[in-house]
């Protein structure tokens, strides 16, 4: 096979023939790029019979295509999927790269892709990786081409498209969205390189712990669970072993191998470590138990999801802001993924470790859940009931209802709550933080609506 050289390795656009995955002296992760659709792990939600990338691999030449644009986390299969696209139809593959293409690179492609479609009727497919590194004016260059049919786009980016891609390319591209592997995939994977011949042909065994190793350590990324694989084989085989032990991952990948089994204990110890040092107010604790979820592999968003409930559970109206911290800290994983995805969650960690505590929302809730469960409920008071529809008025809906806003406090008193519960209190705020003062407030506001 015909090794390909990296993407932006020169200044000038590179041709390649896409039937290729690398030669023995390539990479690991460059030999075992599949040259087909059907050899790519992963990504079932897009390769599924009927798909749009299925379509436009499997279409006949002349008929009309549509561009693409891949986003997703690094090492998920954008270019992968790319060369497969191309190598589908035997057609010309062009890569540019954002980081080191400017205009003039891109009209070339447009023009060299339009003579060969009008003189030989080749059909070119341009791949375009970090197309969020490219300029409004560099993605304008894109346009014609794009537009005329001259190329087919097929443009990867890891950053969110509609804030780094412009509308106008956007709405000619099918957006699709790449997910990290997850560790059947990975495992897959794994086990495919160690015996297919373009990989390394069977010459050694991979251990289940050390598989297991590496598929943590990949954290979802295709290409670094191969560059470990093929430095945990040079290892074993400079030492004349046939088999990669977990120990050859650790010393490959510089990194210790932590006992973390997702769907075992130490999963449930350290999450629930990292959440009780965070409402026990210790960040230093907390940080640590991250670092451990973020090194075993955890899923980022898992994370995010457990900084939400603290936020609300254990700090709740002591700081509003922190939920807010927290749903950015998720929206912002979710956005730019990992590993700049660690940041935002240790901001988020600290600042909610070291905020005013405050579980008086949740104990409230639980405890009106309770008594609903329990039958203590009751009608809701007519003057506030409904009245906007026909009879209701009739009925007494409405009636008597007390307008807050009229009133120069903008607080009335008014029986709220059903009959059976006049009285009840469930919200009891601490003398922490925020609700310090609205501890004061709510008194204050308690005494008027009862008409004390």
């Amino acid at each position: 096979m015909t090794n390909h050289p990296g993407f932006g390795s020169g200044d000038q656009p590179q041709l390649h023939a896409p039937d290729g995955a690398g030669g023995s002296t390539a990479p690991l992760a460059a030999r075992m790029r599949p040259t087909t659709l059907d050899e790519v792990v992963g990504q079932r939600h897009l390769l599924r019979p009927g798909s749009p990338l299925r379509r436009l691999a499997a279409s006949e030449p002349g008929a009309a295509r549509s561009s693409v644009i891949l986003w997703g986390p690094p090492g998920t299969g954008k270019t992968t999927i790319a060369q497969a696209l191309a190598g589908s139809g035997k057609r010309r593959f062009v890569q540019l790269s954002a980081i080191s293409a400017g205009v003039k690179d891109v009209r070339t492609v447009m023009q060299d892709a339009l003579q060969h479609r009008d003189f030989y009727g080749d059909e070119t497919v341009l791949f375009l990786d970090e197309i969020h590194r490219f300029t409004k004016a560099q993605q304008d260059a894109l346009l014609p081409g794009v537009e005329q049919g001259w190329v087919t786009l097929v443009a990867a980016t890891t950053e969110n498209p509609s804030f780094s891609v412009i509308s106008p390319l956007l709405s000619r591209s099918l957006l699709l969205t790449l997910h990290h592997l997850d560790e059947a995939d990975l495992a897959e994977l794994l086990q495919r390189a160690v015996t297919d011949t373009r990989g390394l042909k069977g010459e050694v065994e991979l251990e289940t712990e050390a598989s297991e190793a590496i598929v943590r350590l990949a954290s979802g990324d295709a290409r670094r669970a191969l560059t470990t694989l093929e430095a945990a084989a040079s290892a074993a085989i400079a030492e004349s072993r046939e088999t990669i032990t977990a120990q050859d991952v650790a010393s490959a990948s510089d990194q210790a191998l932590l006992r973390y089994d997702r769907d075992g204990d130490e999963h449930y110890d350290v999450i629930s470590a990292f959440i009780k040092s965070i409402r026990g107010s210790d960040p230093d604790a907390a940080i640590h138990y991250l670092a451990r979820m973020i090194v075993a592999g955890e899923d980022p968003r898992f994370i995010a999801r457990r900084l939400i409930i603290s936020a609300s559970e254990d700090i709740g109206m002591a700081d509003p802001q922190a939920m807010l911290i927290a749903e950015s800290a998720a929206n912002a994983v979710a956005l730019i993924g990992m590993p700049e995805g660690r940041i935002p969650l240790a901001n988020a960690t600290v600042y909610l470790a070291t905020a005013p505590k405050s579980n008086a929302s949740y104990n409230a809730i639980n405890a009106a859940i309770a008594d609903v469960k329990a039958g203590h409920a009751g009608r809701v008071p007519k003057p506030l009931r409904d009245a906007h529809y026909a009879g209701a008025k009739q009925l007494g809906h409405g009636k008597g209802y007390r307008y807050p806003h009229d009133d120069a406090l903008g607080v009335v008193a008014q029986q709220y709550l059903p009959d059976p519960l006049i009285g009840r209190e469930y919200y009891t705020p601490t003398a922490h933080g925020f609700e310090r003062d609205l501890a004061a407030r709510l008194e204050k506001l308690r005494r008027i609506t009862r008409g004390e």
